[in-house]
């Protein structure tokens, strides 16, 4: 809840500052503002916000120049700084060019502001280095504890002085003030030059030699209102000149800086008699004055601070010295020149990329080398050889990050399926886009990508599918298990020609069984196994694992009644091919064996139990029928021959009583003759015991026995 409180705070804070400032000013119809995030320009009088197109929602960077600011001004002041960035605006406008910050939303007036839209902007260099005016209170985040990294200043100065090449020799332009309030780093990390408020037009002919005409720094005028003193080029005092040779100067005031904490040589606090006295000194300045500057940069820094303009380098020869021939700058070096090359070039570059991106900082990873390989997924023929290296810097990637750089980009890559490649190479670092990919994505792009790969013809792609499925099983949810991810694995099992693919289908399924239910298993599963054509050993060890499975895991199970009529019939045939080893055969008969073990013993105890309910039924007529004459003799059992032996035992009993019943019927009918020896028979007496009424007898007993 206080995080929330603390953004509405936070938007809250920036609406009310806007409030009173872009209202009124045009850019705001186009453009929306959301939070302050730096400063930039002379004094860092621009402040610059972070913000959107409304129309697009296209991002941007919005500058904004509060006139308040100038209100203690006197009115000369006022009104020459309010012209001088009028005219650098202007003329930063016009430049559009890839070297220059892009401005995407040209000067706006009211009464209160001047504002303009440009391309997504990070900081100014100033604000990188510790000056922090202007700027929100705290600063931003992003600038909290933020160093430059070696290769963002190597490739950052070899930028600036390309954009100083182009503006001498291709404008014919001097800029007037290069320093670190006007180099703006934009949300990629490229340094791009801004501040043309003090530059300078050739007033010759193309034909002829340049020429620009000087101005003389005014020390009556407010010194926000003129270039920079502690970067400026001694020949403005010295002999009232300028030329290229003068922004050189300032660059290499600049370096000097950067390794310097971001202080200059001098620090003139705006006061021209200083400035007059500091370049006298740098006629003797010594090396030791240097020492803050790396090794490889000192000599040329002393060069291009020299005060004779003729021995600086220029702005094409600095570009060259071998300080810049670093593998990270030359990389840099070569994405901002992608657009030229032919697919060849650039597939040769992408191959050895990731040997390089190990060895660059993670930010310069993000920001600068990703928004170049993402441009390339527009084409599908290079995407192979630009998604492995995507993929190596997400490897460095939090959640965050991914998500917020990467995902974005990766998913209308996930629905190509040609090239080939690109399911391959999704596949082998699936691992990795499960890890870092939110659940809501991995079931709305990620688990689609597996079904198109799983329908695949590719033998390689459908074995990488099958075997990364099960690492995130219990992502899937229940309705997708069953309707879309088993049934896609059971028909390309049954269907496909490959042993290996057949054979990792059964793995995959096996481990699949801990995130399904006892009857799915029993359902789906089980029964789909018989109907796999081939009997392979490595097919049927296949099969065989995923029976035990189900037989031993606690959640799962097999009944018995599906073992006795279903898998052990299934398993018997199969424990005599001939293609088994021992070893198969063994694990075979140990699965037959218990499946027989279970049945057995599930099945005896529900007999020995409806047995003891049938003993127990029986105990209360056997009580009533129990002879309770002591003097009546019972006839002893009958001796058993072998046949009869082989017979006993086997349940048999109740249907094998005939000869009792004519042994009893015997001893009844001698019984009756015997108490009635003392009386003479009648004839129909005689009749009711002759020999046919026996018979009947006989039969009547034979069909109560069961015959």
């Amino acid at each position: 809840m206080d995080v929330i409180n603390k953004l509405y705070s936070t938007v809250s804070s920036t609406v009310s500052q806007l409030s009173g400032v872009l209202p009124g000013n045009p850019v705001t119809r186009e453009f929306e503002a959301t939070c302050h995030i730096a400063s930039a320009g002379p004094g860092l009088l621009w402040k610059i916000y972070r913000g959107y197109k409304k129309s697009t929602k296209q991002e941007a960077a919005i500058f904004v120049f509060e006139k308040r600011l100038l209100e203690r001004w006197p009115r000369g002041d006022r009104e020459a700084m309010l012209e001088t960035l009028r005219r650098g605006v202007s003329q930063l406008t016009r430049l559009r060019h890839p070297q220059i910050l892009i401005v995407q939303h040209p000067l706006e007036e009211s009464r209160e502001s001047l504002a303009f839209a440009t391309e997504p902007v990070f900081a100014s260099l100033a604000n990188i280095l510790g000056n922090t005016e202007n700027m929100p209170s705290p600063p931003p985040s992003q600038l909290k504890n933020y160093k430059l990294f070696e290769v963002e200043i190597k490739y950052g100065l070899l930028q600036t002085d390309k954009r100083l090449a182009f503006l001498h020799s291709d404008v014919k332009l001097l800029h007037h003030n290069i320093c670190p309030e006007v180099i703006v780093v934009n949300q990629q990390g490229a340094w791009k030059i801004f501040g043309f408020d003090f530059c300078v037009h050739n007033h010759n002919t193309q034909d002829s030699q340049a020429y620009w005409p000087f101005v003389e720094y005014s020390p009556t005028l407010h010194p926000m209102a003129q270039p920079c003193l502690d970067y400026l080029a001694p020949e403005y005092a010295l002999t009232l000149s300028h030329s290229p040779a003068s922004d050189m100067f300032s660059l290499g005031m600049l370096i000097f800086a950067l390794h310097n904490s971001g202080q200059p040589l001098y620090s003139n606090n705006g006061d021209w008699g200083s400035y007059k006295r500091n370049a006298c000194e740098l006629k003797q300045l010594p090396v030791s004055r240097l020492q803050c500057v790396t090794e490889g940069l000192r000599e040329y820094v002393k060069m291009m601070l020299n005060v004779t303009p003729e021995l600086r380098p220029d702005a094409h020869q600095f570009s060259k010295i071998e300080f810049f021939e670093d593998v990270g700058v030359k990389t840099l070096n070569y994405l901002d020149s992608l657009f030229q090359w032919d697919n060849l070039q650039k597939s040769q570059f992408y191959k050895g990329l990731p040997q390089i991106i190990q060895n660059l900082p993670h930010r310069v990873c993000i920001y600068r080398i990703l928004p170049c390989l993402m441009k390339e997924f527009v084409n599908p023929t290079m995407v192979p050889f630009v998604l492995p290296n995507v993929l190596l810097v997400s490897e460095n990637c939090s959640k965050e990050e991914f998500s917020q750089h990467i995902l974005p980009h990766l998913k209308p890559v996930m629905k190509m399926q040609d090239p080939i490649q690109i399911l391959l190479i999704f596949m082998q670092k699936m691992e990795l886009l499960l890890k870092l990919t939110p659940p809501e994505e991995i079931k709305t792009d990620v688990l689609p990508m597996l079904y198109r790969a799983l329908e695949s013809d590719a033998q390689q792609i459908q074995e990488l599918c099958l075997s990364v499925l099960p690492t995130f099983a219990g992502l899937i949810d229940y309705p997708a298990m069953k309707n879309a991810l088993l049934p896609r694995i059971k028909r390309l099992c049954i269907a496909t020609s490959y042993i290996s693919v057949r054979v990792n289908c059964l793995v995959c399924v096996g481990k699949l069984l801990e995130h399904l239910d006892k009857w799915l298993v029993l359902d789906e599963v089980l029964p789909f196994l018989p109907q796999i054509p081939s009997r392979e050993p490595a097919v049927l060890m296949g099969i065989l694992g995923i029976y035990k499975l189900a037989l031993t895991h606690k959640k799962l199970g097999i009944t018995k009644e599906l073992m006795a009529t279903k898998i052990l019939p299934f398993l018997m045939p199969l424990s005599i091919e001939n293609g088994l080893t021992l070893n198969q055969f063994n694990a075979l008969m140990t699965v037959i064996k218990e499946m027989v073990n279970r049945v057995e013993g599930e099945h005896r105890t529900k007999l020995e139990q409806l047995n003891s309910i049938q003993q127990e039924s029986k105990t209360v007529p056997m009580n009533l029928s129990t002879n309770n004459n002591p003097s009546q003799l019972l006839p002893a059992p009958q001796p058993q021959n072998e046949l009869d032996q082989m017979f006993s035992g086997l349940g048999l009993d109740n249907f094998m009583g005939v000869n009792e019943t004519i042994q009893s019927t015997k001893t009844q009918v001698n019984g009756n003759a015997n108490t009635s020896t003392g009386n003479s028979l009648s004839l129909q007496d005689k009749q009711s015991h002759s020999p046919h009424k026996i018979d009947s007898i006989f039969q009547m007993g034979s069909s109560s026995r069961g015959y």
